[in-house]
């Protein structure tokens, strides 16, 4: 890790104001998922997305004391970010999944889901609903390959079907995309 320059120790204030994030949270915001939801950032630069994002998750979880976050997804990289009158403090780790940011908000850890800016939309609304939902198993940093993973399907009308029902197997050949 680089040694923290006097730019990336002030504070920071967005000029511009937060946008609206494109963000899916789980709603029960229970502590037995892997996910509490996914966040699709329009580009990498933490001053233009994070504020927008912090208000999301202060109305519904309470204020945002932290943000955790991978050092390779971002560019700058300000360690104190001026929000809506306070000072949200911002750690950047390599050993943070850059799929994956930690939001703390008092005694919360909300982990979401991070997309990277260019994904397509299909996948990404995929990957967003999949990581908001309660009985999700994936990890963050395999959720985009799981859901752009082609699916398999059974070949049906072959002599397959007659040899199935005699007690032998399916063969899987990959879907088709919609």
């Amino acid at each position: 890790m680089s040694a923290t320059t006097a730019a990336e120790r002030m504070t920071i204030t967005s000029l511009t104001p937060p946008s609206t994030p494109r963000l899916r949270m789980e709603s029960t915001g229970s502590r037995r998922t892997l996910l509490d939801g996914a966040w699709w950032p329009r580009s990498t630069d933490p001053v233009a997305e994070l504020p927008g994002l912090v208000l999301a998750i202060d109305k519904v979880r309470g204020p945002v004391t932290r943000l955790v976050l991978a050092t390779a997804g971002w560019d700058p990289h300000p360690r104190r970010l001026g929000i809506a009158g306070r000072v949200l403090r911002l750690g950047y780790f390599n050993s943070q999944p850059v799929s994956l940011l930690t939001a703390i908000c008092g005694n919360e850890r909300i982990d979401l889901l991070v997309v990277p800016p260019n994904t397509p939309d299909g996948t990404a609304d995929a990957a967003m609903i999949l990581a908001a939902t309660a009985t999700n198993l994936v990890h963050a940093q395999h959720i985009l390959l799981t859901v752009s993973a082609p699916t398999t399907r059974p070949v049906h009308g072959t002599d397959e079907d007659a040899w199935e029902g005699e007690g032998g197997r399916l063969r899987l050949v990959p879907s088709k995309a919609p």
